[in-house]
């Protein structure tokens, strides 16, 4: 199922990975909770395969030759909150790069604890409006209590589920994953409902850790390249417009709804 969106954070190395399973395995009720689509009805769904062992990181269910990796609980979200991540990722380099406009409607896809939905949230100004969706009722709380230390009320958080994030149609300006994509376990039902609720024009934004990259140290189903994401963005009615380089470790590959 959609383990999704939850999030963000396993940017961690493999040598990490048994400290990492504690926080992991409170989402393990999530990624057995929704079976409906994985016998797809859509004729232009390219379907699930059920593999016959699974990766330690992975959840056994592929996706256009891509194995969907595993994801984080809320007991993780101090990870998403790290002080060197700063560093390590260059966020504030992505918040730029997206040229985002006072006013506009944003998405914040597994927004967990509301790092990226706090810095869209300044970007945009009070005239416009973060939905910030996850699918952990705790993330939220986490986030509403870090976005009213903060003094930010501009935005809208949204209890979406492993298929719909259950935003407003043709609403939105800008949708952005931030490492999260990659957790989806229905990532073809969360794309066609994400399209629903961008504008004519509208940008989906994929941030990944770059697998072409060896020197990205991070577990192996936790990064995507440009190539795969391309491939499973063309069955939806986007266009590919730029892929940005400027981050230390992630792409920025911004797609165009048609």
């Amino acid at each position: 199922m959609f383990q999704l969106m939850l999030k963000r954070s396993l940017f961690l190395s493999s040598r990490s990975l048994p400290s990492f399973l504690a926080a992991a395995l409170c989402a393990t009720s999530l990624i057995a909770a929704d079976k409906k689509s994985d016998t797809p009805e859509d004729p232009n769904h390219p379907g699930y395969t059920q593999l016959a062992k699974k990766s330690r990181d992975g959840i056994g269910k592929e996706y256009m030759g891509r194995e969907i990796s595993f994801v984080m609980g809320h007991r993780g979200a101090s990870w998403l909150e790290r002080k060197s991540r700063e560093a390590e990722e260059k966020p504030t380099l992505l918040i730029k790069a997206l040229n985002l406009k006072p006013g506009d409607n944003v998405a914040d896809i597994g927004c967990g604890s509301g790092y990226f939905t706090r810095r869209l949230a300044k970007a945009i100004g009070p005239k416009g409006t973060v939905y910030a969706v996850d699918i952990q009722p705790e993330m939220l709380t986490i986030l509403e209590a870090k976005m009213a230390e903060a003094g930010q009320d501009n935005y809208k958080p949204v209890l979406g589920t492993i298929q719909n994030p259950k935003l407003p149609e043709e609403t939105i300006d800008l949708v952005l994953f931030v490492d999260v994509y990659h957790e989806f376990s229905h990532p073809y039902e969360m794309i066609k409902n994400i399209c629903k609720s961008v504008k004519k024009g509208g940008r989906i934004v994929w941030v990944e850790y770059r697998k072409e990259d060896p020197k990205v140290k991070i577990l192996p189903l936790h990064k995507m390249s440009e190539e795969q994401v391309k491939k499973e963005a063309a069955i939806h009615p986007l266009k590919h417009v730029e892929t940005i380089g400027v981050l230390p470790q992630q792409h920025i590959i911004i797609f165009e709804k048609q």
